[in-house]
């Protein structure tokens, strides 16, 4: 007989005042038979609701909170150098997830984590018809809700490691489990395939006792971000155009139902208990400071252990200039490197902590021996900048207040985001809806339309662009980057940081410089997919087969 561990679930009302809790808050797990647990509707239900704890659901996961995806890529670096990220940057995915610290590492955690999950997910839609439902459970929701989280999961693998095994049943004891890796094609085909009936079974929205949960426009924002995935450079690289149409119809099914704007405010984005921006995000309460806060996020200047989520310069030069919407490097765009933080898009001063920005009834102090920053200690900033948008604005180490920090899964600027890239590759040249898109979104900020006439490529580079500033730290760069295959470029660039003097006279002298060499990154063009978990090579017998270079 076959005993599952059942995750109890308390439903509380979320409100936006109080201490935010879901339809996934647990108690102690209990161990029940699957006969019991099948037989009972409420047992079953919530069985059911333990697969959303297998989602991606938090920023700052590898080594337990002191590393993000953000420090992988261009965005960041890790100041105290963490071996989770060191491993990355230096190439050696192996080690990241083999001696990379705790879990949720981004390679074999994610591989072992998303298969157990899908597991769950198989496991409840093989007894959808055998568990005696209630009017008080809904069998057609639960079974969409299955399908959405087993396609999340499945995204999740595929955008890592490429075409992967498809199980689409609960595997017996006595059932061969060394299967093959299903084409990158068949996998997403799978997915889609997932979504599309998701879309039919869920509702469009809940009300605040079930807030957090999938829903149909959840699986239509997911199924855009796969078609996007599907469609770009990586895996798609006879640039088939017909893969961008699907993206972009995808993209736009979800805008035609008018459901959702923009937040009203750009800096407020990660921090409100709703939003008519949020598609879908992990409903938790306000965070306590210990952890990814005190550890990972702070400077020392204000209680931090170590400020270790350090923006490269790399990230801060893409913020153009308000005024003429026209990057830096622009002779006509008005930036004053004497002056380099005055007058950039908004989004910068949501996004980044700089020298002498107002911060906590004080200013940052980035030179050497201020509040902020001391050479060669490592639990300082390396880069003389710290990351806003993760750090909200009560926490010091001495108070007690919070504050919400919000993991989105997909917001509607990314949905605008995929529609006009999507539509720009499709097109010969941007029509006026990719332009609608993107100045949507840069309207939001006051910032400058973007300038008409521009070619393909020009409108690609500028959504690019965009992305890049507005899904800032949100866990999108580094795939980004990944599918549109463009790491050897991007990459491997030289790491820059600031270096920040202050004068007697009590003015600011700014130079950028090359970081060192340990926080520079070295990739090769075979990076753009993670190597599969050596063991489960090893297990599968030869079955399971290594992405290329990494045998």
């Amino acid at each position: 007989m076959k005993n599952f561990k059942i995750i109890v679930s308390i439903v509380i009302l979320l409100t936006a005042t109080s201490c935010e809790k879901n339809f996934l808050d647990r108690a102690p797990g209990v161990a029940l038979s699957e006969e019991k647990v099948f037989s009972d509707p409420v047992l079953a239900s919530q069985f059911a609701n333990n697969a959303y704890n297998f989602l991606v659901d938090d920023y700052a996961r590898f080594n337990n909170h002191r590393g993000t995806t953000s420090q992988a890529s261009d965005e960041a670096v890790s100041g105290n150098t963490d071996v989770s990220i060191r491993t990355l940057n230096q190439g050696l995915f192996h080690d990241h997830y083999e001696r990379g610290g705790s879990a949720l590492n981004d390679i074999g955690g994610i591989w072992e984590r998303a298969y157990a999950g899908i597991r769950i997910t198989n496991v409840m839609l093989g007894k959808m018809s055998t568990v005696p439902w209630t009017p008080n459970q809904d069998p057609t929701r639960i079974e969409g809700e299955m399908k959405f989280i087993r396609a999340f999961l499945y995204f999740e693998l595929i955008k890592r490691f490429g075409g992967v095994p498809i199980v689409d049943k609960a595997l017996e004891i006595t059932d061969n489990a060394d299967l093959p890796r299903n084409t990158y094609q068949e996998c997403v085909d799978f997915i889609v395939a997932d979504l599309d009936q998701a879309i039919t079974n869920l509702p469009p929205s809940y009300d605040n006792a079930s807030y957090g949960r999938a829903t149909s426009r959840a699986a239509m924002a997911l199924k855009s971000r796969v078609l996007l995935y599907a469609a770009s450079a990586l895996h798609n690289t006879s640039n088939d155009l017909n893969k961008w149409k699907a993206a972009a119809d995808a993209a736009k099914a979800l805008m035609d139902l008018n459901a959702f704007t923009l937040h009203p405010t750009y800096s407020e984005i990660m921090n409100v208990a709703e939003s008519p921006e949020y598609i879908m995000i992990k409903i938790r309460g306000p965070r306590a400071i210990d952890g990814m806060l005190l550890d990972f996020i702070m400077s020392p200047g204000s209680g931090g252990a170590q400020g270790s989520m350090n923006p490269t310069q790399n990230h801060v030069d893409m913020y153009e200039m308000q005024l003429t919407g026209k990057p830096i490097t622009d002779a006509t765009s008005g930036y004053n490197p004497a002056n380099p933080y005055a007058g950039r898009d908004p989004r910068f001063y949501a996004n980044i902590l700089y020298n002498d920005a107002p911060w906590q009834g004080r200013r940052m102090q980035m030179w050497n021996n201020g509040n902020d920053f001391r050479e060669n200690n490592i639990i300082y900033t390396a880069t003389r900048y710290y990351c806003r948008k993760m750090w909200p604005e009560v926490y010091t180490r001495n108070t007690t207040a919070r504050a919400l920090f919000n993991y989105i899964f997909f917001r509607y600027a990314e949905v605008l985001l995929n529609y006009a890239e999507a539509q720009n590759e499709f097109l010969a040249a941007p029509d006026n809806t990719v332009y609608n898109a993107i100045n949507t979104i840069r309207a939001r900020v006051s910032m400058p339309n973007l300038p008409l006439g521009l070619t393909k490529a020009q409108m690609r580079e500028a959504i690019r662009h965009e992305r890049a500033v507005e899904l800032a730290f949100e866990d999108f760069r580094w795939y980004d980057i990944m599918r549109w295959k463009i790491g050897v470029e991007v990459i491997n660039k030289p790491v820059m940081g600031m270096n920040v003097v202050r004068n007697s006279n009590g003015s600011f002298t700014y130079n950028p410089i090359v970081l060192p060499s340990i926080y520079q990154r070295t990739f090769a063009d075979y990076m753009h997919l993670y190597p599969i978990p050596r063991t489960e090579i090893f297990k599968s017998k030869g079955v399971l087969t290594q992405n290329p270079g990494w045998e």
